[in-house]
């Protein structure tokens, strides 16, 4: 045999010994056997660099450094999941399932575990890509700790397709956890709070071989990529085990709601026996197609949904009700809490919300008062246990005048929060603005971060966020912590994001209401900010789902001649303010003020291309058949009933073939 043929002997063995043991849990050598075949790969590997491979089993000992993590877009974004609380919830859910689609629903139940997600890219069978979820539209490249994780396959099993992504979620065992605590306690070194923080973590250390030295596991639950042979998400489940993932047991396929809520109540019980966190359950619905069908939402899939157990209580003493101002001008309360531990982590503060959340409960400085941390980051106050409570305690006064500015307080009938309206004189509004806009989603400023923004407005270099693209090198090289390299990346991150689209730019500024799907709309059909500006309020209601709340807000920003100057200011600077010519190129009004519903399975274009060409030639897409439905562009396999519905309503069926026509 030559040294060739036996080092891929080797790594063949090793991989399949690995195998057995993280996958299968079903070890065929002993850990010494294992490790003086890994030590001969190592040695032969090391003389003869020549046969290097990214996807050795060696590697996985780590040892690779990186200093600033890859930002990398996701080819399929990642969307979160809406999530339930009650048996209400998910029936409310199934019926606008049933509503959508016709024939039967099958669903598959899986548990939710509590880690970090990640996106593994694979082509011709080899890991070449690990991405984190990040913000669902692009995340950090960890690849090199990723390979590290025993139970993520670096070489694909059996018969896989040549490119796929697939989702999962990086866990820490209970007992892997309490080991590394263990560890540390011997050490003299603080203890790590919980498994999914220090599973997230684990994923940005800058040394791989750190993260080597980690139990982490990667449980997979989802495929993504174009013609994988699979139609059904428990089919996936299944493809994706053969491939030699570590995709869990527990997933269980239902015919109705009655069976899926038997799975939720058998594992709001049993969960407590898994060697991982997990915290509630996820629903599917199984077929692929009507999932297409169903489609998604600005934020999560309609067709999945995440049923979460009943949140952790905790009893501990509120000490002090603080007061934060938000970028609008918003003021939340905030509850200073007597430390405790709730979930996991150490709970020191909760959100009071409101006013009226206040009043409702009647929350009080001194009482003791329960805590929950349920679907929520911010753990929230939900009782108050009068029992205990002190004989001098007053009634909680809400304060009349900004904590940072002393400016009387407003708040507009049918708000339920109070407001400052010093919006261009309150410190806090000036830098949340700012925050807002440099911002991932946004302006995604390299080099910039919320720190930073406070240290310019502070130290007076900036009054607004037009005046980033004034800031010069010799400017911010005194701030604290700011060194020759990092002052260098702040100029050139901020130079950079000249380069962002119209439509994020928009989100960016910061209108009030206008969230990331308000600001495509407004770009997709106003095309530049002048004409945004020009527009009044019934002009802006005109616009697909812009209602009036959305649509003052708009007129009042523009009325604002502080704000007009700083638009121009950006405008003079060269931020994007209007589409693309490659966009505005690709638009047409053909289909201006139709409602077209999409239906079935296409050959010619995907749905989601088909959905593009209605939204990019003026025309919008809906999910039911009614009176309103101008067209309904019919794929192959379309539901009999909305075809029924569509012929009593006489409104025209197009095939896929006659739709693109009518665009030619």
């Amino acid at each position: 045999m030559s040294i060739e043929q036996r080092i891929h002997s080797l790594r063949e063995e090793l991989r399949e010994h690995n195998y057995n043991y993280y996958i299968l849990d079903n070890a065929t050598i002993s850990d010494y056997e294992f490790d003086m075949k890994l030590k001969e790969l190592q040695d032969l590997e090391a003389k003869h660099p020549e046969f290097y491979d990214p996807n050795s089993p060696s590697l996985r000992v780590g040892g690779e450094i990186t200093k600033n993590f890859e930002t990398v877009v996701h080819e399929h974004r990642m969307y979160s999941l809406d999530n339930s609380y009650s048996k209400e919830d998910l029936l409310d859910w199934e019926k606008r399932i049933e509503k959508n689609i016709d024939g039967n629903v099958e669903f598959v139940c899986e548990l939710k575990y509590d880690g970090a997600s990640i996106s593994l890219t694979y082509e011709n069978g080899s890991l070449v890509r690990a991405v984190t979820r990040g913000d669902g539209t692009q995340g950090d490249n960890v690849t090199a700790n990723i390979k590290t994780i025993k139970s993520v396959p670096l070489k694909l099993k059996g018969d896989y397709p040549q490119k796929f992504d697939i989702r999962g979620e990086i866990v820490l065992p209970f007992e892997g956890f309490r080991k590394m605590n263990d560890e540390r306690l011997e050490a003299g070194e603080e203890l790590y709070r919980n498994p999914r923080n220090t599973a997230s973590g684990s994923l940005k250390l800058q040394d791989s071989a750190e993260v080597a030295k980690r139990p982490l596991e990667c449980l997979l639950y989802s495929l993504k990529g174009n013609n994988l042979g699979i139609s059904t998400q428990f089919d996936g489940l299944e493809r994706a085990r053969q491939m030699g993932f570590k995709v869990p047991e527990a997933a269980k396929l239902a015919t109705s709601v009655d069976e899926v809520l038997e799975f939720i109540e058998y594992w709001d019980v049993h969960r407590h026996d898994l060697p991982y966190e997990t915290d509630g359950v996820v629903i599917k619905v199984n077929s692929l197609q009507q999932q297409d069908e169903l489609g998604y939402t600005a934020k999560a899939p309609r067709w999945a949904m995440a049923y979460k157990f009943k949140a952790e209580q905790v009893l501990t003493r509120l000490n002090e009700i603080t007061y934060q101002v938000g970028r609008t001008g918003a003021i939340t309360p905030v509850a200073n809490l007597e430390p405790v531990e709730l979930a996991g982590t150490t709970v020191k503060r909760a959100s009071l919300h409101n006013a009226d959340q206040i009043e409702k409960l009647d929350i009080r400085e001194g009482d003791e008062v329960f805590v929950e941390k349920g679907g929520e980051i911010i753990p929230k106050i939900i009782a108050v246990d009068l029992s205990k409570r002190p004989l001098d305690s007053k009634p909680t006064q809400y304060i009349t005048n900004c904590p940072e500015c002393h400016t009387e307080l407003i708040r507009q009938e049918g708000d339920a929060k109070h407001y400052c309206p010093n919006y261009n004189g309150c410190n806090p509004q000036i830098i949340g603005r700012i925050q807002h806009f440099i911002s991932r989603k946004a302006m995604d400023i390299e080099g910039l971060g919320g720190e930073t923004v406070a240290l310019l407005v502070n130290e007076g270099l900036i009054s607004n966020y037009s005046d980033l693209y004034t800031l010069t090198k010799k400017e911010v090289l005194p701030l604290e912590r700011m060194a020759e390299k990092s002052a260098e990346n702040l100029i050139n991150g901020i130079e950079a994001s000249k380069l962002i689209p119209f439509e994020r730019v928009l989100f960016a500024i910061g209108i009030r209401y206008v969230g990331e799907t308000v600001a495509k709309k407004l770009a997709k059909h106003y095309k530049s900010i002048d004409a945004i500006s020009r527009a009044s309020v019934e002009d802006l209601i005109a616009v697909d789902e812009i209602g009036e709340r959305i649509a003052e807000s708009v007129v009042e920003f523009f009325a604002s001649e502080e704000n007009r100057i700083i638009i121009h200011k950006l405008k003079d600077f060269g931020v994007q303010l209007e589409l693309s010519a490659d966009l505005l190129a690709n638009q047409t009004d053909k289909l201006k003020g139709l409602s077209i519903v999409v239906s079935g399975v296409f050959e010619t274009v995907s749905r989601t291309e088909l959905k593009k060409l209605i939204e990019d030639n003026g025309g919008k897409v809906s999910s039911s058949i009614s009176s309103k439905t101008s067209y309904v562009v019919a794929g192959a396999n379309m539901g009999p009933s909305k075809r029924i519905k569509a012929e009593s309503l006489n409104i025209p069926i197009l095939t896929e073939i006659a739709f693109l026509d009518l665009l030619k």
